[in-house]
């Protein structure tokens, strides 16, 4: 069940757990700061109701009160009060549930009415009529009701219903009557802009799998995951979801990354024996598999025991009525300072009604004139500033075809300071190229241009000692020959199958091969062991063929095929070899060093006393424009650093290649010299490193922990199932959308649909504007906010009256508020946004210098506006053609000022050229449109209480509106002299 305050705080949810285990009826708990929920065992006699209340009494001893406004202790917890009939999932069966992880698999198959060759097909389509789809049903979020409701139960809406009801008390029905068309107006434009964001965020979710291998009638066979039923058996492998509450009945290396339902951060192994003990804690039950995990290695083969509903993350589902995004930092930030303004903002106007008493104006008047400028003052929309500019934001990367996932992320690119690349993949194509080869003391050119010192090989059939290295490389292979003819299909990995292909160019019969040759086994790479081996059976005895390492081959190997035959591995001869793998490493070349041994015996044998074959050097070319991506990445303050897995030589001359370094000397440093460090030692020492060399899932984890432990934002890009832990450590995850596994997909922040690492350069230019345009909407909305009561307490401190009445203070409101701040919202990205440093991640968004620069603008638009009101004044004396000045004067002066905000340092006057938005041209239109009809429809004149105004008239309320406007843009100037160079603290040139 959801408790309120446990999202992201894994410090509360430890508290918690050991506050819940003080009961002894309590059999097993777990609380996950990713979900926010708790997931509590206890035996089937004790009332939930209790267990509920018990939840509740430790939520209350030790979390903040919640934010919703339910009373008592059950308020903390999600969905408390419906817990007894959510169960049943409709109106399917329940499929028999019982205590799997003591049964026997053949009595687990029992009770299903199951068998280890899978269902039959009739019997899988009755089942999935039975008990319903495999799914959960989708979270329920705010629904119409309760965003209108928002709309309306707020401090301006109240305050504006305040207005009308004084109104109304005193005749002025009329003026209740266009009060109620302003809550109206802000109503549905506060509505539909919210539904539209609301839709944005409840979009970004994890990546679902689609499908799942199942085994029926003794066939394999992808179907999809809702329509898995109970007794279904299910082949898990590396990188696929677990779909459904699975048995495990055969398991071999099987590890589960079950963070999503236990909170557990370290893969589970798994095993298919029985365990003893019904009570045991559900993160321990390592012959189960439950819906929502990943597995991370092995496989293994299981039978489905629970679905939707009815397994462990649908218990905790069917506990939660509704989900709520969680708000991001910069919406707390601006929460916080919307409240202390409103506050602020109502002591100035209870001054400005206590001004206006001492110098002798009617209560009634002031009273609404006071709560008129309230309503005007609160900043009511900054919190919704923030999620309808991120919402924005995003639909703007989908265009771009980057899939952001968490809300908090947008925010967290346009402060990214360091970008982890992985090799493979990303930087690269994934297409390796067999090219270069060592054999017998020969350097040869295999593909492509011959490099210094290499002989172009033409005629395979003359080189027996390059066939022989080809054939024990390609045995020692998963990669299958599909089809035939002069390009047959090769299923298998890009490295495995580069090898292959050169063994077919060699004129090998690699099917052939495989058959004189069968294979008993194969070990793949693991942690300690960078090499794989296979074993064949032969004639007599064994044959071992073994690639990886070069290093680390030749260190097993007592003999070679040299030009002369048959000689044997001294450590003089090692040496050569070695210095043979830095030459080839030092051209940019993976290189695999391979060997064999011809074992007799009965036993299966060991990778040990080997006769070396020779290297072969493979490409994988660079993705194209990865060197001019990177120059533009240094430009924008970003340090770029290469992980990969290659050794260092051929790691150094790729990053030279990409110029990772920015023109400093390249610093390389190889994992191993990573093991057993000292934290703060590496935090140190990763700071300058540009390239981590042989590096394993491990490492990158390390590496990502080490460069936030000195401060740095960090973002990690992957693919593959071993980048899951870096992926998740790291400030924004970044995954492929089309190479990447499941797991890179569902555990990332951001995916880059297309593959296309150019695309994350965007993701970071709409991140730092999506930040910048919350920046210059605030700024817009506090400025001119702040002008309004600087113009209402002058009028009244010095005994001129109120320039304003209540309703001119209101229209001012509606339409200088609303378009242009969210014109401005949506700001085009500037064009130096990816020239200039990265903000500090714990920047307030609205800090002191802001809001002095907010405070000195506003005062120069009220000036403009007092001059204009002071020469009504002296003309025409107090009256409406005095107030309808100062009224035309403000209301221009603060469209124009939504000018002033697109930029901090560039304007009009300023050279260099800003991208046009045609959105804001669009608002500021609309608005002088409505401004001037408010000038010459007689209506709206007698509702505003405004009068003609003359030439003259016009003609200083156009200077007191566009003065200002050349005042503040004429300070840019300055500013943006002084802007250059930028540090990591420094403003944002467009803030």
């Amino acid at each position: 069940m959801a408790v309120d305050g446990l999202h992201r705080r894994p410090d509360r949810c430890r508290q918690l757990r050991e506050a819940l285990r003080a009961d002894d009826r309590v059999t097993e708990v777990s609380a996950n700061p990713r979900t926010g929920t708790v997931l509590l065992r206890f035996p089937r006699d004790q009332s939930i109701d209790y267990m509920l209340d018990w939840i509740g009494a430790c939520a209350e001893r030790l979390l903040p009160a919640p934010r919703n406004e339910a009373h008592g202790r059950n308020r903390w917890v999600a969905g408390s009060a419906q817990h007894a009939d959510t169960r049943a999932g409709g109106t399917h069966e329940v499929p028999p549930s019982i205590a799997w992880h003591v049964h026997e698999p053949r009595s687990v198959f029992r009770h299903l009415q199951s068998r280890p060759s899978g269902l039959k097909r009739e019997e899988a389509h009755e089942r999935r009529t039975r008990y319903g789809p495999n799914r959960l049903p989708d979270p329920k979020g705010h629904s119409g009701l309760a965003m209108l409701a928002g709309q309306v139960f707020n401090l301006p809406v109240g305050l504006l219903g305040l207005s009308a009801a004084v109104s109304v008390a005193t005749g002025g029905v009329v003026d209740a009557f266009v009060i109620g068309g302003v809550v109206l107006t802000n109503t549905t434009i506060g509505f539909f802009t919210e539904r539209q964001a609301e839709r944005v965020i409840a979009s970004l979710g994890s990546y679902a799998p689609g499908d799942a291998t199942v085994i029926r009638a003794a066939h394999s066979q992808q179907v999809a995951v809702e329509d898995i039923v109970p007794g279904d058996v299910v082949h898990l492998r590396p990188g696929s979801h677990v779909p459904v509450d699975l048995r495990l009945f055969k398991a071999r290396h099987l590890s589960i990354d079950e963070s999503a339902l236990t909170g557990e951060s370290v893969p589970v192994a798994k095993h298919a024996r029985v365990l003893a003990r019904e009570d045991i804690p559900l993160a321990e039950r390592h012959n189960m598999a439950y819906m929502g995990t990943l597995v991370t290695g092995g496989d293994a083969r299981a039978v489905a025991v629970g679905t939707g509903l009815q397994t462990e993350l649908g218990r905790i589902q069917s506990m939660v009525t509704a989900t709520e995004s969680p708000e991001t930092p910069m919406q707390r930030q601006l929460g916080m300072l919307g409240t202390q303004l409103a506050l602020l903002s109502g002591a100035v106007c209870v001054g400005v009604f206590a001004v206006g008493l001492l110098r002798g104006q009617a209560l009634i008047p002031m009273l609404k004139s006071a709560v008129s400028l309230a309503v005007a003052a609160v900043p009511e929309g900054l919190p919704a500033v923030a999620t309808t500019t991120l919402a924005l934001g995003i639909n703007n990367m989908r265009r771009h075809r980057v899939a952001v996932r968490h809300l908090d992320a947008v925010e967290t690119l346009g402060a990214l300071q360091v970008l982890c690349l992985d090799k493979t993949g990303t930087l690269t194509e994934n297409r390796m190229t067999a090219v270069s080869a060592h054999v017998a003391g020969q350097r040869l050119s295999v593909g492509g241009s011959p490099r210094e010192g290499e002989a172009a090989v033409i005629d395979f059939t003359e080189q027996p000692d390059l066939r022989r290295l080809l054939e024990i490389a390609t045995l020692c292979s998963e990669t299958e020959v599909q089809g035939e003819g002069e390009e047959p299909w090769l299923e298998g990995s890009p490295t495995e199958s580069a090898l292959v292909r050169l063994a077919l160019k060699a004129g090998i019969d690699v099917p052939g091969l495989h058959r004189r040759h069968p294979r008993l086994s194969l070990r793949h790479r693991a942690e300690g062991r960078p090499y794989v081996y296979s074993v064949h059976r032969r004639e007599r005895g064994f044959l071992i063929a073994i690639k990886g390492s070069p290093a680390e081959v030749v260190a097993r190997c007592n003999r070679l095929h040299g030009s002369d035959g048959i000689a044997t591995v001294d450590d003089h001869m090692r040496q050569r070899l070695l210095r043979e793998n830095e030459w080839m490493a030092g051209n940019a070349l993976r290189v695999l060093g391979v060997a064999y041994a011809e074992v007799h015996g009965s036993e299966e044998p060991r990778p040990e006393d080997l006769v070396w074959a020779g290297m072969i050097g493979m490409v994988d070319p660079l993705r194209s424009g990865m060197p001019e991506l990177m120059r533009r990445y240094h430009e924008a303050g970003i340090e770029t650093v290469m992980i990969t897995g290659d050794q260092g030589a051929t790691a150094a001359a790729i990053g030279h290649e990409l110029g990772l370094s920015n023109g400093k000397p390249l610093n390389i440093l190889e994992a191993s010299r990573l093991e057993n460090m000292d934290p703060r030692l590496l935090a140190g020492l990763v700071k300058n490193t540009h390239v981590f060399a042989r590096v394993s899932p491990a490492h990158k984890l390390q590496i990502v922990q080490a460069l936030q432990a000195g401060g740095r934002v960090v973002a990690m890009t992957g693919d593959g199932i071993n980048d899951g832990p870096a992926l998740k450590a790291a400030d924004v995850g970044v995954a492929m959308g089309c190479s990447g596994t499941d797991v890179a997909r569902s555990i990332a922040d951001v995916v880059l649909e297309d593959d296309n690492l150019h695309t994350m350069g965007e993701a970071i230019a709409q991140g730092r504007s999506i930040y910048d345009n919350i920046r210059k909407t605030i700024h817009f909305l506090l400025a001119t906010n702040f002008t309004e009561i600087e113009v209402m307490l002058a009028g009244l401190a010095l005994g001129k009256g109120a320039p304003l009445n209540p309703m001119q203070l209101l229209w001012i409101n509606l339409i200088s508020d609303i378009f242009p701040g969210l014109a401005l919202s949506m700001e085009p990205p500037e064009r130096d946004v990816l020239k200039r440093s990265p903000r500090a991640r714990d920047e307030s968004i609205i800090r002191r210098q802001d809001l002095i620069q907010m405070g000195i603008e506003s005062g120069v638009i009220s000036a403009g506006t007092m001059a204009s009101y002071a020469y009504a004044l002296g003309r025409y004396g107090q009256g409406p053609r005095a107030s309808t000045q100062a009224f035309t004067t403000l209301t221009v002066a603060q469209l124009l000022h939504a000018i002033v905000c697109r930029s901090r340092s560039r304007g009009v006057f300023n050279p260099r050229s800003r991208p046009g938005n045609p959105r804001l041209q669009a608002a500021l239109g609309v608005s002088l449109a409505a401004q001037l009809a408010a000038g010459l429809i007689p209506g709206i004149r007698k509702l505003l209480g405004t009068t003609p105004l003359g030439p003259a008239d016009l003609a200083v309320a156009a200077a007191g509106a566009l003065l200002p406007l050349v005042i503040n843009e004429a300070a840019k100037l300055r500013r943006g002299r002084r802007a250059e160079p930028l540090s990591v603290n420094d403003e944002p040139e467009n803030g």
